[in-house]
């Protein structure tokens, strides 16, 4: 080898030696422990493909300039809240009367997502894909000032043509209408589409998080929210999209939304606010965040919690680990996808193990095979733990995402159990507290159980070996997922 062969050699060993010492201390910076390792793990064997992937999909934050605007409304919704909180007018709404262990978990809730608990607001469950679609439109064709819409797929089928002649129809009577639809979501369900129908119609309608050069980030940080919010009066949230439920061959998905009114609906339109805001950089100050009056005699108390990328914390599992800990009796975790993170899978386990009768509630069927594999891995630990998991039917696979601890607090929300929702998606929840939504939600999940059949431990464990090397494989990657 010649003389500039000996250097270049040398060279190439040293650039990739570089890499892996300089990643190591770049990686694990506000990183979860499986997610620096399987980074690390990578980089190590891999070092240049590793680096480059690492750049393109490595952060698991939005751009400086978003995490900004984020910081940006933060600051100005604790001002709003602070003053609301202040009006003597406004003061039944924040005097809410609430347990230790429910001021705690209101607590924990306000400081992450800065909105308090409010009061005097009414939920109804709805488990009927399409009552919750025929619901929403019908609210929509009442609309008279403004109506607010968030969905990750809005779907030029039946059911998004649907909510957009509804929406149409609205903004040709004079009502302001702002839609949001993620960039990704519904890029191969039209749209294209159904933006050019809403625009000419006289519809406010932009993407969120819109794939450019010039605003780059990882292309799977997504804006996964649904919230519908008509006149500030009425909202909706949950887990459906605007899509048919059989628009995957061979699935049909089960939904959760929760049609809600009074003053709570105010926490849902500042959380489009946000969004609006952060995609257009225009403040809707003519919309107020927080209710102007009390006038809803409703009993249900309540808090929206918004969480994703923009945030510094990861909203969600916090919440769900203090939940778990706190459950005294019972428990029913209801997600598609089960990929938790070391504290959230700690704190499902230890309530198991302490008597609390824990249920998992997942789908036979699956739309994604890695993560569906990578959740089965999860399977024995639940089990020996002493969690019951339900396997609901196929072809329906249950897209609902919601959490019941005991028979006095619920959370309902977007947010499904896995890193995904957890760190890369924009994801909203509403936790409830009293025994109103608790109880609603026993009886959905009661239908659940019945529609599923039991894991049992013995017949799990005996499983073909391939196919547990498979799920464990897959749960390595499980932080990349």
């Amino acid at each position: 080898m010649s003389s500039w062969g000996n250097v270049l050699a040398v060279a190439y060993v040293a650039a990739e030696l570089l890499v892996r010492v300089a990643m190591l201390l770049v990686v694990p910076r506000r990183r979860s422990t499986g997610a620096a390792q399987a980074w690390l793990m990578l980089i190590l064997f891999l070092p240049w493909l590793g680096i480059i992937l690492y750049f393109l999909i490595g952060s698991p934050k939005l751009p400086a300039h978003r995490r900004a605007r984020q910081r940006t409304v933060d600051r100005m919704l604790k001002q709003i809240v602070a003053r609301a909180e202040a009006d003597p007018e406004l003061a039944p709404l924040f005097d809410v009367q609430l347990s230790e262990r429910h001021r705690q978990i209101a607590a924990l809730t306000q400081r992450l997502g800065g909105m308090p608990p409010v009061g005097c607001s009414n939920a109804v469950l709805l488990p009927d894909y399409d009552l919750a679609v025929g619901r929403i439109i019908a609210d929509v064709d009442r609309a008279q000032r403004e109506v607010h819409v968030l969905f990750y797929i809005f779907a030029d089928d039946t059911v998004g043509m649907g909510l957009a002649n509804a929406l149409i129809r609205a903004a040709g009577r004079g009502v302001k209408v702002r839609v949001l639809i993620d960039a990704m979501g519904s890029r191969s369900l039209g749209l294209r589409r159904v933006l050019g129908l809403l625009r000419e119609g006289g519809v406010d309608a932009c993407v969120a998080l819109p794939i450019s050069l010039r605003d780059y980030s990882r292309i799977d940080l997504r804006n996964h929210r649904k919230i519908v919010v008509v006149d500030g009066e009425v909202g909706y949230t949950g887990s459906q999209n605007m899509v048919c439920a059989d628009f995957k061959p061979g699935i049909v998905y089960k939904e959760l939304m929760v049609r809600l009114t009074g003053p709570i609906v105010a926490q849902l339109q500042a959380t489009f606010m946000i969004d609006w805001y952060s995609e257009t950089e225009l403040r809707l100050d003519d919309v107020p965040v927080l209710p102007q009056e009390v006038a809803s005699q409703g009993s249900v108390v309540a808090q929206v919690l918004p969480s994703g990328p923009a945030y510094d914390s990861d909203n969600v599992p916090l919440l769900f680990s203090a939940l778990l800990h706190a459950a005294r009796e019972r428990a029913v975790l209801v997600t598609p996808y089960f990929i938790p993170d070391e504290a959230l899978l700690g704190a499902i386990e230890s309530a198991a193990y302490r008597g609390v009768d824990v249920h998992l509630v997942v789908s036979k069927a699956a739309d994604q095979f890695a993560v569906s594999r990578a959740q089965r891995s999860y399977y024995d630990e639940l089990l020996e733990a002493g969690v019951t998991i339900h396997l609901y039917d196929p072809p329906n696979l249950l897209h609902a995402k919601h959490l019941s601890i005991d028979d006095d607090m619920a959370v309902i929300g977007s947010s499904n159990v896995d890193i995904r929702s957890f760190r890369l998606d924009l994801e909203i929840s509403v936790v409830f507290y009293g025994p109103y939504v608790a109880g609603a939600l026993r009886a959905v999940e009661e239908r659940y159980f019945a529609s599923s059949q039991r894991l049992r431990a013995e017949e799990w464990r005996r499983r073909p070996v391939r196919q547990q090397m498979v799920e464990n494989t897959l749960r390595l990657m499980s932080p990349l997922l």
